[in-house]
């Protein structure tokens, strides 16, 4: 039952974050830098998830306290530092191979599983790893090679290490801390990081305050951004943390690669733009890949023993 109530968390979360792209994408066109889209978001995102936080909190303060290190770390690593070595990677290689990188995160999970424990994965692990990878070429394509420079393949694979950070961090034991109390402090941490950042101007940080146009309109820009701050990162992120505590880091990163093939999905309907066979298909494999992790899963689940009935006592039968 848990496992089946992480699944559907998880996929909330993939479909949420997939609403990000379809929307912040005219803002980008618009003349948004990256970074300050992503840094108004998570702002935004915070203030929002702010309420519940408390609630869930409930005055445990102490809670909070304790889990400093797991806020510290979701903020600059999770939050902040995935996305901007991210944005370093796309402005010197095309944003298909930054987003092929970055996704390799599941796999690194897997190779940092079997380095710390010394025990090889099992194959239908292995399996699940290739098919998936295989679906996400197909979804989001490598993009021209010959544009690629080694510098920013550097960047989207520390973007990658952040991502699986992010699932490690948040399937930390929770020692009492709501899993939507560290979605909201890692937030505001991680807007506080990237807004400082920008100040210093190491990576481009504009904002423009103007309509955008939109699928055949214009929208005002705090629309657009309230969209995704809503369900692309508010709910997203909460959902996210959520689904890693009750899967684990290694499931919930396979089923975060919902999110492109959601993202793709979304682009279709809202955006107009192409949907081909091939990334049909590399959904159709994403699929699988998953199917074949949670496989693993549900065979080393531990089975509770039975207690034995007293002799003396009718054997109960199953409902």
């Amino acid at each position: 039952m848990q496992a089946m109530r992480g699944i559907i968390i998880a996929v909330v979360a993939s479909l949420a974050f997939g609403t990000s792209g379809p929307f912040i994408k005219p803002l980008l066109e618009a003349g948004w830098s990256p970074a300050a889209a992503v840094a108004v978001r998570t702002l935004i995102g915070s203030i929002l998830l702010a309420p519940v936080a408390f609630y869930a909190l409930r005055g445990r303060w102490a809670a909070l306290w304790r889990g400093r290190w797991r806020v510290f770390g979701m903020g600059l690593i999770g939050v902040a530092g995935c996305q901007l070595t991210y944005f370093i990677a796309v402005s010197r290689i095309p944003v298909g191979t930054a987003i092929l990188v970055e996704y390799l995160a599941p796999v690194l999970l897997v190779l940092f599983a079997w380095v710390t424990t010394r025990r090889m994965p099992k194959r239908v692990v292995l399996v699940g790893s290739a098919i998936a990878i295989a679906g996400l070429v197909l979804v989001v394509g490598p993009g021209p090679l010959a544009s690629v420079d080694s510098l920013g393949l550097f960047f989207a694979f520390l973007a990658a290490i952040g991502a699986a950070g992010y699932y490690l961090i948040a399937a930390r034991p929770s020692d009492g801390l709501p899993g939507v109390a560290l979605a909201w402090s890692g937030l505001g941490m991680g807007s506080v990081i990237l807004f400082l950042v920008g100040a210093t101007g190491v990576i481009p940080f504009r904002m423009v305050f103007t309509d955008i146009p939109y699928s055949g309109t214009t929208a005002p820009w705090w629309v657009l951004l309230g969209i995704v701050a809503v369900f692309g990162t508010a709910i997203a992120y909460a959902a996210s943390i959520i689904g890693t505590g009750l899967l684990g880091s290694r499931l919930m990163s396979f089923l975060g690669l919902l999110e492109v093939v959601f993202a793709t999905l979304f682009a279709w309907l809202l955006l107009g733009e192409v949907l081909t066979f091939s990334q049909l298909l590399g959904g159709v494999l994403i699929l699988a890949g998953i199917l074949f992790v949670y496989a693993e899963r549900r065979v080393t689940m531990p089975i509770e023993p039975l207690e034995m009935p007293a002799a003396t006592e009718p054997i109960p039968t199953r409902p």
